[in-house]
Formats: C-alpha cells, sequence, structure tokens
C-alpha cells in the first residue's frame, strides 16, 4: 500500500499554535467558545478543521509539558517483550524531547487508552482496529506508522488452522468453534466480521466465536490445536515465526484479505505544541538500522507520515459496517 501525502508537521500543529497566539493576544477564554464540529469525538474534544481528530485546546491552560512522558506500544503480545525492543526509541525520544521517557506497560487496549485518555500516557503506538477508538474517546492524535523508504506499509488479516484440520477455505469453518482476539481489534475481530460474510460465513451465525485475549493467544492456540481456526494479523504471524516461536509449516492460511495500515503511532492532542513537534521530530529522526527495532519489525526501515482521515478510512468503514460505537464500553463488546 501507498503512503498518501500529507502537510508537514509544523502545518498540522499550526492551527493549534495560532490559537494559543490569540489566546495570549487576549481572545475569549475557552469556557466562553462554542465548539462548532465535533464528528464523532467525544463531548471533551472539538475538531474544528475537520480532521477527525480532536484540536490542540483553545485554553493554554489545558495544554500539558510533563517532566517524565510515558510510551506504550500495543498490547498485541506480551508487553514485557516490547520494552527491551522500543529501548533504543525510548532513549532516542529521551534526548530529542530532553524529557524523562518510562515505557507504559498496558495489559489490554483498554486499558491502553483509558491512560491516554486520564493523561498518564502521552505517546503511543495503538493497534489498527483500536486507533479510533483512541481517536474519539482518549483524543489520541496519529502521525506516523513504520514503513519504507518508498511508502510501503501495513499488513494483512489472516485467517489460519493447523495442517492437521480439514479445513481448507472459509466455507469449512462453517460449524466450528473459531477464535477472535478482542472485540476491538481490527484484524483479530472486526475485519473477518465485516468481510467473511460476503464469503458465505457470518461469524456468530455460521461458526461461534470465541475470544482468545489477543493475536499471540490466537496464533499459539491454533499451533497447539486448542482452536481449530483464528483471524489473526499476518504482521504478528511474522514476527512470532521469525523469533521462533511458532513454526509456519504447522500452520495453513485459508484467508488473505487486502492490506490494513498497521500500529498508529501518536500522542495525546494537548501536548504542549513545542513538545509535539520535538516529539514528531523523535519519530522521523529515528534510524531503524542495527536496532531492537529494527530486528522486530524488519519489513520497515523507517517512520514515515499518515493521515487519520487518509488511511484509516477503510477501517472506519468496517466498524460502521459493524456498528460499532465509540465508548469505553464498545472496546470490550
Amino acid at each position: 500500500m501507498t503512503l498518501h501525502p500529507i502537510t508537514t508537521v509544523r502545518t498540522v500543529l499550526a492551527a493549534g499554535i495560532a490559537a494559543g497566539t490569540m489566546l495570549a493576544a487576549g481572545a475569549a477564554p475557552a469556557q466562553e467558545m462554542s465548539c462548532s464540529h465535533r464528528g464523532d469525538l467525544a463531548e471533551r474534544y472539538c475538531d474544528e478543521n475537520r480532521d477527525l481528530v480532536a484540536d490542540l485546546p483553545m485554553d493554554r491552560g489545558e495544554w500539558t509539558d510533563p517532566d517524565t512522558l510515558f510510551f506504550s506500544y500495543v498490547p498485541v503480545e506480551d508487553p514485557a517483550i516490547y520494552v527491551d525492543v522500543f529501548a533504543p526509541f525510548v532513549a532516542h525520544l529521551e534526548e530529542v524531547t530532553g524529557k524523562e521517557v518510562r515505557y507504559f506497560s498496558a495489559q489490554s487496549y483498554a486499558a491502553q487508552i483509558e491512560a491516554l485518555r486520564s493523561g498518564r500516557l502521552h505517546v503511543a503506538g495503538l493497534s489498527t482496529g483500536s486507533t479510533p477508538f483512541g481517536v474519539n474517546i482518549a483524543g489520541f492524535n496519529p502521525f506516523t506508522i513504520m514503513g519504507t523508504e518508498d511508502g510501503q506499509y501495513g499488513y494483512r488479516m489472516q485467517v489460519i488452522t493447523h495442517v492437521d484440520t480439514d479445513i481448507q477455505s472459509i466455507e469449512d469453518l462453517a460449524g466450528e468453534t473459531v477464535a477472535h482476539t478482542e472485540p476491538a481489534s481490527n484484524s483479530g475481530n472486526q475485519a473477518p466480521r465485516a468481510l467473511l460474510a460476503s464469503l458465505g460465513v457470518v461469524p456468530d451465525e455460521d461458526y461461534e466465536v470465541v475470544y482468545s485475549g489477543g493475536h499471540d493467544q490466537s496464533i499459539l492456540g491454533v499451533a497447539n490445536q486448542d482452536y481449530v481456526a483464528a483471524p489473526i494479523a499476518s504482521s504478528v504471524l511474522d514476527r512470532m515465526a521469525d523469533r521462533g516461536v511458532v513454526d509456519r509449516a504447522d500452520l495453513r492460511v485459508v484467508y488473505e484479505s487486502q492490506p490494513f495500515p498497521t500500529t498508529a503511532f501518536g500522542m495525546a492532542h494537548n501536548l504542549d505544541p513545542v513538545l509535539q513537534l520535538l516529539i514528531q521530530k523523535a519519530f522521523f529522526t529515528f534510524d531503524f538500522e542495527g536496532t531492537t527495532v529494527g530486528e522486530e519489525f524488519s519489513d520497515a526501515d523507517r517512520f514515515i507520515p499518515i493521515s487519520y482521515r487518509e488511511n484509516w478510512a477503510t477501517i472506519r468503514t468496517i466498524q460502521n459496517q459493524n456498528d460499532v460505537e465509540y465508548t469505553q464500553e464498545g472496546l470490550s463488546e
């Protein structure tokens, strides 16, 4: 998939910085200003520029410039694995921002998004499916994704089974029990619910759905024959196979989707604008080569810019087809 071009990071923040300048010059305080557009965002956020993400607050008093930044990567596998993987990036983020940076080990999508919403998490990588929840209920502003120099990025939803089963196609899932990952997961739940129906198999109607709790649990469950089949993210399977956690020879892929955007990296909407620029600079100047990040994510060699409005359009369509509501409850339904 090829990246859509977007504006520079300074342009992205220009409106917010201009708003702060207005207030410094004596403009009306935020509580006296009404929000003319909010879209799907929670009531505490505003989207005056219609880019679908929360604007920088008009009131400078709502900006935050913490001494310590907390960074978190999506809990798609055991969070402990990624503390060491992201150590070089955390060090680079500290160097560029001049802040102490600590790794926040979230145990679930819901916990990660609640930490963002409550201000306990400042910089994060959210899964494809949970990114719209982060945007709409936690003020998450995604701006980058792992990719390559030519703008390629993404992963695919795969439906896998063990080679010893009789399942050869999606139709063979009828009457079986299939492991989905978590309700908010794109490839682990939302995408199969939207896409498999078009192939004649409707989850929860033609097969029983059980939730494994994560992509790694689904993959291990199929490899150990605890689950007969599972929809998973190809990128997670790639990394687990590369580490020798599972053997590809034990697994059969019976369906593969078109590419989806993978983990979205971004930050809290209310960080000081200068800090926001420094955080973006840290991502775009980080060198993958020779680091544990580059080793773990071998299909990417840099962070590249994305637009939530454009690059997450397909994901929002899938979630709309599934009647997803962007609430904390919706993360677990």
